[in-house]
């Protein structure tokens, strides 16, 4: 693999976690490999893996982009990632008010619902 791919994985695993990052790792099958390689070199090894602006600012700027675009599948995970990246729920509430102002009260709205219930999972103890 490229040093892009290998900073990737580096600020995936750094911002995701090593359990999430390795069930991902093994449910990579031969057809969605080359979209997996494509993911981790451009979006974590080129924008996760700049120093342009901090973790906390990026996790904020990724989850009010995912909450403004409607791709709602993504901000459980983006959620429990700021555990990693220092946005506090402060921050993650006012990226959604800005969704809300910018792009639309509803998706701010279902953006919020699901944050308050991964947060309240993120809450729970665990089995582990």
């Amino acid at each position: 693999m490229s040093e892009r791919y290998d900073n990737g994985m580096r600020a995936r695993r750094a911002i995701l976690g090593d359990a999430h990052v390795d069930r991902a790792e093994a449910d990579k099958s031969e057809f969605d490999a080359p979209f997996q390689e494509l993911i981790t070199e451009s979006a974590w090894g080129t924008v996760w893996a700049s120093d342009g602006i901090t973790p906390r600012e990026r996790s904020m700027l990724t989850l009010a982009l995912l909450a403004a675009t409607g791709n709602f599948s993504e901000i459980p995970m983006h959620i429990r990632a700021t555990a990693r990246t220092g946005a506090s729920k402060r921050d993650v509430q006012e990226a959604f008010q800005h969704v809300a102002i910018y792009a639309g009260v509803p998706r701010a709205n279902h953006a919020l619902k699901l944050a308050k219930e991964t947060y309240k999972e993120m809450e729970e103890p665990s089995d582990d």
